[in-house]
């Protein structure tokens, strides 16, 4: 019998999303020879994902549950239902049997709020405010999170607040008491993720505090947030920005987690972003989640460039003639130029580090990037949907899967230590 995936509640816990079907035994072995405190999340996937790789939800599960079977793996795991928008999106979830829940309302974010002049603002306000009733819990307050942290609610801070988040709020409410409501018809254990991440500016602390503590105050239990943090959490590469501020920032946001919650604090994007996870256990005390996709997708094609170099740079022709049309829905700053095509480099071992570049001994929070990682990390969909590229990929990897699951290893080896010894 397949083990089932169950809810974790504040345990720390890493999301390793398998794009491929077949990185979960990769996975298996970062986490078991770590060892530590964190709780594994094996099958992960957003709806963006299932669409682009034409896999089902039931697909995701079941790989996950077929290699845990055949570890065999006895412990604790969670499934996480992924950007979720809609209830149909959290019906075909609940369906396949995943119990983490992740509430995306970011196309209800106005995404240029803070830019809005002080008219602009007072215009935007004035059509909605009618709307929102918690204007006045919190409007020329001041709220005393802890002993050093205190959130002052002037007129500004509340309607950027309600103009940016206003509608947001009200659909993460919504479809999270639709999870709940379904889940229980179900007999089944949910948890909700609220996930802020995906917009251009920042969430500040008394956006965070309103969200939260709305969310509390409609009966909505949350068990991980992710806030939009300081600096820039481009897909494939490392952080970029202040890493004092970021940590400031963290223990912050923490802080309103512990005392609106408890709930963890969430990191998206979290792939690679080798020079913060430290401080990031550190910052939320152990209380934390984090969320990869790309990476493992990534570590399949250094499989290729290994055992095939010549089908290695066919997949990169073939994703930088798609880059343009698919980077449209990712945080990037990659452009072609950036990259050099693989007739331009004649050594393969060259083309796999400036494709495929793991970082070493790269100084922290300089904002170190790799053009070409990006450029394959955003046409997953592309290559793997493709008649001739797809098939050659799986067959490629199931034939050597002993080294795909070594990299794999490696790979996030560095990840789970690093978040282990903030812990």
């Amino acid at each position: 019998m397949n083990p089932l995936p169950t809810p974790l509640g504040l345990t720390p816990s890493f999301g390793f999303g398998d794009r491929l079907g077949c990185a979960t035994p990769g996975h298996l072995a970062a986490l078991c020879h770590t060892g530590g405190p964190i709780k594994g999340i094996f099958a992960q996937q957003s709806i963006r994902e299932l669409e682009r790789t034409a896999r089902t939800p039931e697909d995701v599960m079941r790989a996950a549950q077929e290699a845990l079977v055949a570890h065999p793996y006895t412990d604790a795991w969670g499934a996480d239902a992924d950007h979720l928008k809609t209830e149909e999106d959290v019906d075909r979830m609940i369906a396949a049997g995943f119990t983490f829940f992740t509430v995306d309302p970011s196309g209800h974010v106005d995404q240029q709020a803070d830019d809005y002049t002080p008219e602009i603002l007072a215009a935007k306000f004035k059509t909605l405010c009618h709307d929102i009733t918690w204007i006045d819990q919190y409007l020329h307050k001041s709220i005393t999170v802890t002993d050093g942290l205190t959130i002052h609610f002037d007129a500004d801070t509340v309607q950027r607040a309600a103009v940016k988040y206003g509608k947001a709020i009200e659909h993460t409410i919504h479809l999270s008491r639709y999870i709940t409501a379904t889940t229980q018809k179900h007999g089944q254990e949910s948890e909700i993720e609220l996930s802020v991440d995906e917009t251009e500016q920042p969430t500040t602390l008394a956006e965070h505090y309103i969200i939260a503590d709305q969310c509390r105050q409609a009966g909505v239990k949350l068990i991980s947030l992710a806030p939009r943090y300081l600096g820039d959490f481009e897909k494939g590469n490392d952080f970029k920005g202040d890493l004092e501020a970021l940590e400031r920032s963290l223990k912050d946001h923490a802080a309103i987690a512990n005392k609106l919650g408890p709930y963890k604090l969430s990191l998206h994007s979290g792939s690679d972003k080798l020079s913060i996870y430290t401080l990031f256990a550190r910052a939320t005390a152990g209380r934390f989640h984090v969320k990869t996709a790309g990476t493992s997708y990534l570590e399949a094609l250094r499989v290729a460039a290994k055992i095939d170099p010549s089908f290695f740079r066919e997949i990169i022709d073939f994703s930088r003639s798609h880059y343009l049309r698919d980077k449209a829905t990712y945080h990037v700053s990659a452009t072609l130029e950036h990259a050099p095509a693989p007739s331009e480099i004649t050594r393969n071992d060259e083309l796999e580090r400036l494709y495929l570049e793991k970082w070493e001994d790269v100084p922290a929070g300089l904002g170190f990037t790799n053009p070409g990682r990006q450029i394959l990390h955003c046409t997953f969909g592309s290559v793997l949907t493709d008649a001739k590229l797809g098939p050659a990929l799986h067959q490629l990897l199931s034939a050597n899967e002993s080294t795909y699951t070594e990299i794999l290893q490696e790979h996030f080896n560095r990840h789970l230590i690093a978040l282990t010894d903030g812990c």
